[in-house]
């Protein structure tokens, strides 16, 4: 009897780790992370899960919380609802596009994405940037204060940044659909590169 007690409390402890270990990833971005002008089995978000799912089976869900148009303003203002309905570990950003393509001011920018981080680490998940570039005819001064954004969110609140998410993606024409603003399926498999060392190292 002893020894099946003692059986039972170790099959529990084991359920328990495993639970201890699964975590949530919550990707939080714009068009490119919601799939935009393709299905969103075809997206990058969708094969994260899958290459979760065959590398950790069972123990690791994605939500993507993401929308076409997102502004960081906009995911601002969702954050906090987002957080407490998912509970997520680990919160992937990607964001700011929509806002440079906007002209929105870089500092306007800085701000919000500072929040983004702060209110994702209250509520106790790992952060992590995935950053962005934006046309070069926007003005040098401009995509310098843009990209320099992601830098000191990045160093202020400690958290992983890959410099720019469509890297061996952005001007391939292969790789982009007709507008040649939004990745096509084909780049989906290299999105997925660029960004997993980030999340698999949080996980």
């Amino acid at each position: 009897m002893q020894n099946k007690r003692k059986i039972i409390a170790l099959a529990i402890a084991l359920l328990s780790v495993d639970a201890a270990h699964a975590k949530t990833v919550m990707i939080v971005g714009d068009s490119i992370s919601a799939a935009y002008g393709m299905r969103p089995e075809q997206g990058w978000v969708h094969l994260l899960q899958q290459r979760l799912n065959q590398q950790y089976p069972k123990q690791h869900k994605v939500v993507n919380a993401s929308v076409s148009g997102e502004t960081t303003s906009g995911a601002l203002a969702r954050l906090p609802k987002l957080l407490t309905t998912h509970k997520p570990d680990i919160v992937v950003l990607e964001l700011g596009g929509n806002d440079g393509l906007r002209g929105q001011p870089p500092q306007n920018i800085q701000k919000n994405l500072n929040q983004l981080v702060q209110k994702s680490q209250q509520a106790k998940a790992k952060v992590i940037i995935l950053g962005m570039k934006i046309p070069p005819n926007y003005g040098k001064a401009y995509t310098q204060a843009f990209e320099n954004n992601y830098k000191v969110v990045s160093q202020n609140y400690k958290v992983p940044l890959m410099p720019f998410f469509l890297e061996g993606v952005a001007g391939n024409k292969s790789l982009m659909q007709h507008d040649l603003i939004h990745p096509n399926v084909k780049a989906q498999p290299v999105l997925l590169k660029n960004a997993y060392p980030y999340i698999q190292k949080a996980l």
